[in-house]
């Protein structure tokens, strides 16, 4: 369709562009067909206008690998031809004129706490690339499945939120930034660029478990003492380690004093045993932890919010490699019978806990995955890749819910009003949680300075 042409070319634009004013306004006005809401919303990007003050501290990403089908869970299409619309049919929710699949019942009955992104597009379609731009905000060099991190990645917004509250005087005894159970990948060979400290340096690595919180004898290693080692005596080793760093004739160079910096966390953490509390799930009441669902997705999530409770800053809760959400056949079932419930269930027991604690407030949840799924079912009733047009879901930490932020085309295969882009998503979470993005920077391994985002924050979210 010719329409679908014209949208794309505005898409691809406003993402080349989205840096700049004008490629905001082109997200905001143009690829809307000239629509008043978007034009607003670009004169209002041009005036400078800021959110309200940040509430958000800590930030939880539920992170589906192998994306999810929009159309299938956030975007349903139940007037499109039978080859795009799939057998799900659209459910009322709270807010009058917002749909969305029928396998997500609970999650509808919620609404009134998500804000539903649907028009997030970047131009990556294999999983670990697409990955990259949906975390960092930022293309891969190539678009693959086959590549690996390195020392010299650009940071995800996960890993700058973690360096962030460092750099801000962050004295907490557990991590600032976790992943659970395991880091963004495609397999255990190829794992998504980014998500480390990258061109920050080792020191900002997240702490990953690579633990299932599921298994019966769960237990995270070196986050105690051992028996024969006190508190005391941990300390006068540390001690008696500092006085040969800093004795006569040693030179310090910034890898040392980096890992310094490491040793003296990693001896507060152990030390004061808080790591230790936080990550034991044994403490949970059986009744909370079947809530939350007796598999690693679950427990991954209750995870998530015993560690902002403690202090962490950002937790990744990562569904891969063992549940991928890449459904090139059979998707119906795969979605019906196995994805959804597991996925559905610990969401909503993670929206509802943070609730009932007072932390939902202070806590944004972000739900995303590495791209959309083809609008056309294929041959095998799967959906392909497909980065050109799909959804994101934020609640808590100031989000404004009860709606959606965006519209896609009649089939769901490009945005038709307000484009966004993954870093305008990013640029959005700063924002919550008291950053400028084009206020603070960092520097890459070969000194270039570098905004947190080239994204746009949404307004109307915050």
């Amino acid at each position: 369709m010719n329409v679908n042409h014209e949208v794309a070319a505005a898409t691809r634009a406003a993402t080349d562009n989205a840096a700049t004013r004008r490629g905001f306004m082109l997200a905001s006005g143009i690829a809307a067909g000239g629509a008043f809401g978007g034009w607003q919303r670009a004169f209002a990007a041009i005036q400078g206008v800021r959110p309200a003050p940040a509430k958000a501290r800590s930030v939880i990403m539920i992170f589906n690998c192998g994306a999810p089908s929009h159309l299938d869970l956030w975007d349903p299409k139940p007037h499109a031809p039978d080859d795009v619309r799939g057998i799900f049919r659209p459910i009322d929710t709270r807010i009058p004129g917002l749909f969305v699949s029928e396998l997500i019942p609970d999650l509808a009955a919620r609404i009134d706490r998500l804000a539903v992104v649907r028009t997030v597009h970047h131009r990556h379609g294999g999983h670990n690339s697409g990955m990259h731009w949906s975390i960092v905000g930022r293309p891969y060099r190539e678009d693959s499945t086959l590549i690996n991190s390195s020392p010299t990645d650009i940071p995800s917004f996960g890993t700058l939120i973690g360096w962030l509250a460092r750099r801000d005087g962050y004295s907490g005894t557990v991590p600032p930034y976790v992943i659970t159970p395991s880091p963004h990948c495609d397999s255990t060979v190829y794992i998504t660029p980014g998500q480390f400290g990258g061109c920050l340096g080792v020191a900002h690595d997240p702490f990953v478990l690579n633990a299932d919180p599921n298994a019966a004898d769960f237990r995270v290693r070196n986050l105690t003492l051992l028996p024969e080692l006190s508190a005391e005596r941990l300390e006068e080793r540390r001690g008696l380690l500092r006085r040969f760093d800093r004795s006569p004739g040693t030179t310090t160079t910034l890898a040392a004093e980096a890992l310094d910096a490491q040793l003296d966390r990693a001896t507060r953490m152990v030390a004061t045993g808080d790591a230790a509390r936080a990550f034991d799930l044994s403490r949970e009441p059986d009744s909370v932890r079947d809530r939350y669902g007796r598999n690693s997705w679950g427990q991954s999530h209750l995870l998530a919010r015993r560690l902002v409770e403690a202090g962490t800053r950002f937790v990744s809760t990562v569904n891969g490699p063992s549940i991928i959400w890449d459904t090139h056949a059979d998707n119906f079932n795969r979605l019906r019978n196995r994805l959804v419930p597991p996925m559905q269930q610990a969401y909503v027991a993670l929206l509802d806990d943070l609730a009932e604690r007072g932390l939902l407030d202070s806590t944004l949840v972000i739900w995303m995955g590495d791209f959309g799924r083809t609008p056309r079912i294929n041959k095998d009733s799967g959906r392909d890749h497909w980065p050109d047009c799909y959804s994101v879901v934020l609640a808590g930490g100031g989000i404004r819910g009860g709606q959606v932020v965006g519209e896609s085309d009649r089939i769901g295969a490009y945005p038709r009003l307000r484009p966004v882009t993954p870093a305008d998503i990013h640029a959005t979470v700063f924002a919550a949680l008291g950053y400028a993005p084009d206020s603070v920077s960092y520097q890459t391994v070969d000194g270039r300075p570098m905004p947190l985002t080239t994204g746009e924050s949404l307004p109307e979210l915050l």
